[in-house]
């Protein structure tokens, strides 16, 4: 199964409990609603072994397919609305794509 990880902070105008809100009522709601979007996961780190987090969250994406993701889930208008009010709540973002081998 194919995998989008997102590992992110928060903007420093925004709050973990603001952000919850926001992931309970419309983040997660609309990722799970996305034909690609076989589930959505969002993990918020408390603790690392060397002491240091550089991300406190990691969302994963289980997709039925990256293809399908990005040419047709990514580009639609909600998507799209929700990216443009998503981007301005986080901060130092950065991407990864894989495929679940166990």
């Amino acid at each position: 199964m194919a995998k989008e990880i997102i590992l992110y902070n928060l903007a420093d105008n925004v709050t973990d409990e603001q952000y919850k809100d926001f992931v309970t009522k419309e983040k997660g709601p609309l990722l799970d609603s996305l034909s690609s979007v076989k589930k959505f996961e969002l993990v918020k780190i408390v603790g690392a072994a060397t002491g240091e987090i550089p991300y406190k969250y990691v969302g994963i994406l289980h997709l039925s397919s990256l293809d399908e993701f990005y040419q047709k889930d990514a580009p639609s208008q909600k998507f799209q609305d929700f990216l443009a009010k998503w981007k301005p709540m986080t901060s130092s973002f950065h991407i990864l794509f894989g495929e679940e081998i166990y």
